[in-house]
């Protein structure tokens, strides 16, 4: 039988299925779209290539950081929030740089299969503008050319939404804006569904928004992009190369791994291979990060 040393190491480098849990009344849920592979040092550059050998566990066959892209489905009483909408229907590879290959379009099947068609989701509450975040926001569903969230408003903390220039190097500038509409800018500490609080943590983007997720006498922290892998808890002054301020984003994980290591509080790391739920424990041996089953 494998310890659990190797089944943890197993589950670093594959991306996560559906996965949930309960917080009281409140059921949280992965639901995936896809999957990225990441070069290590490119990603995180002050890495070395002694680190990645002396962590092998992190990575796939080809040397690559293992991430997923997707949501966290939020339902309470009978209602349903999204928080963030994957990549969409479609394939990109990078000939060099931190992205190696990322693809989307398993999350309205992901929907399907947690109960939820995508006319239940009354908003979608995005982290951030990067388009492995918006993807079924922006891009119409291949089945009928359509919106695929035909009622949801969609909820973008009001500093991501005055800089969309910042989109140009991604291209998307145009496709968000014409969001326009349906979009609600929501601000810091401000309630966005029953028992979810917006704050603001600009760093990774200007406006990056987490979640804090609260019930059952437990609170979850969807944090976006402030982390990108599980072996930044452990060293949360390394940043990732697609932050906007590698420093602000720095001083921001440390206070993020202090506060996931406070009672009764577990973290959601959208990326974070299939350990997407967790909680830290310091001043162990091993990693900090350890995944929280449901």
């Amino acid at each position: 039988m494998p310890d659990l040393t190797t089944k943890r190491d197993e589950r670093l480098h594959r991306p996560a299925g559906i996965r949930s849990l309960w917080l009281g009344d409140t059921k949280v849920s992965y639901v995936p779209d896809g999957d990225v592979r990441l070069r290590p040092l490119p990603l995180l550059p002050d890495t070395t290539d002694e680190v990645w050998a002396t962590h092998p566990e992190y990575l796939d066959a080809a040397g690559h950081l293992v991430a997923g892209v997707g949501g966290l489905l939020v339902e309470h009483g009978g209602r349903a929030l999204l928080i963030d909408a994957g990549f969409g229907p479609q394939t990109f590879r990078a000939p060099d740089g931190p992205l190696g290959v990322i693809h989307g379009g398993a999350l309205p099947g992901s929907l399907a299969a947690l109960g939820r068609a995508p006319e239940d989701i009354e908003a979608v509450a995005f982290t951030h503008l990067h388009s492995d975040h918006i993807g079924w926001a922006v891009h119409p569903s291949p089945d009928d050319g359509l919106p695929l969230f035909p009622r949801a408003e969609f909820l973008i903390a009001e500093p991501e939404w005055d800089r969309l220039d910042l989109l140009a190097a991604e291209g998307t500038t145009e496709r968000v804006a014409a969001l326009a509409p349906r979009v609600r800018t929501v601000r810091d500490g401000q309630e966005v569904f029953p028992g979810v609080h917006l704050r603001i943590t600009p760093g990774h983007t200007v406006g990056h928004a987490e979640y804090v997720i609260t019930g059952g006498g437990r609170r979850l922290i969807a944090f976006g992009d402030a982390v990108h892998s599980p072996i930044q808890i452990d060293h949360p002054d390394w940043s990732s190369a697609f932050d906007h301020d590698l420093a602000r984003t720095a001083v921001h994980r440390r206070r993020l791994v202090a506060e996931l290591a406070e009672p009764d509080t577990i973290g959601f790391g959208i990326h974070f291979a299939d350990v997407v739920f967790g909680h830290v424990r310091q001043g162990g041996d091993g990693p900090a990060w350890h995944p929280v089953d449901a």
